[in-house]
């Protein structure tokens, strides 16, 4: 040790009080913007660069500037998946071309008219989990969800499954999502048109289209996920299944006039 001290040029007092320091609020704040910016980056399949991710960020509410966000993705390595060529698959192309964003048509005027559907990315013990959540835009009211190792139809339908148990609502719901394979997948659409509900997709490239539920996602982990660890599922259960409560019955909105959206849907009825 007293040789790397005189090497460095610092005397033993010094190395020991550096060491015992610790996290500067730089660098705390800079790996929480960093566990954003690797989720954004897996949810577009790793074809993101720095621009996008930039401002996928600035949608879901967080300040911060571009080159920022560029030499931290250069500095770990990060960057976009180039282009490959591929046969193009007509089939699956028309479909997603048919389905517009129908609900930037349709005024969201009373519960159950309109409800949106996403996913967000969670982790436990440095594990990536899935929180899909179906909320009523009239109100902005959580009204099911789903949490789960895995990103795929069974937990979209699981937390659509769980919306549809609570509201029992009639057919001609619009049901809008992104145009992730979680909602595109048969099993999803067919279930949806069990239920007589009208499709509805982000348009191509708008990052910006669910706004309301990109809020819910920023509100939650800003309220109960930054600065905790979970080391076990249940406890990141527990959580979710305390908060959204909270967030339906006692959490005040500036956009219904500072009611919860229970409040705001007893008032309307």
């Amino acid at each position: 040790m007293s040789v790397m001290c005189r090497l460095y040029g610092v005397s033993r007092a010094g190395y020991y009080a550096w060491r015992g320091r610790g996290e500067s609020v730089r660098a705390k704040a800079d790996e929480q913007l960093w566990e954003h910016i690797e989720r954004i980056y897996q949810a577009s399949r790793r074809t993101y660069g720095s621009p996008r991710i930039h401002r996928a960020l600035k949608a879901e509410g967080h300040r911060v500037g571009k080159k920022r966000v560029e030499c931290m993705m250069r500095e770990r390595g990060l960057k976009a998946r180039s282009a490959k060529l591929y046969h193009a698959n007509p089939g699956s192309h028309a479909f997603f071309a048919s389905i517009p964003n129908r609900q930037l048509d349709v005024m969201a005027d009373r519960p159950d008219r309109v409800w949106v559907g996403d996913i967000t990315y969670l982790k436990v013990d440095r594990q990536w989990r899935y929180l899909a959540i179906v909320m009523d835009k009239y109100s902005r009211r959580i009204i099911g969800w789903s949490l789960g190792r895995r990103k795929d139809v069974s937990l979209t339908l699981a937390s659509l499954n769980r919306a549809v148990f609570h509201r029992r609502p009639g057919p001609g719901v619009i049901f809008h999502t992104d145009r992730g394979i979680e909602y595109a997948g048969y099993g999803f659409r067919e279930r949806l048109a069990q239920l007589g509900f009208v499709q509805s997709m982000n348009r191509p490239g708008e990052l910006t289209d669910n706004a309301h539920l990109e809020s819910f996602f920023h509100s939650m982990k800003s309220d109960v996920i930054h600065g905790v660890v979970f080391e076990q599922d249940k406890e990141l259960q527990k959580m979710v299944r305390s908060y959204v409560p909270f967030y339906n019955q006692r959490r005040l909105h500036s956009s219904l006039g500072y009611l919860s959206p229970v409040q705001y849907e007893t008032i309307a009825a």
